[in-house]
């Protein structure tokens, strides 16, 4: 029962800090260039390419070894 209580306590006080961050309003968590809605690129760079690339052929294989 002790153990029960402690983690109970531990809990609670962690979802009032949680609360206590929200009240406060801080900022929400955003990537680097400021969060997905605000890309203003009109063409996507080398790396984005190379990964969209990588992508479908992964899928393509994928669907090559479902049709088998």
């Amino acid at each position: 029962m002790t153990y029960f209580l402690v983690t109970f306590l531990f809990m609670l006080i962690v979802i009032a800090l949680m609360a206590v961050g929200v009240l406060f309003g801080r900022n929400a968590i955003k990537g680097s260039c400021g969060g997905t809605g605000n890309c203003v690129c009109t063409e996507k760079c080398d790396k984005r390419k190379k990964l969209e690339a990588e992508q479908a052929e992964k899928v393509i294989m994928l669907n090559d070894s479902i049709k088998l």
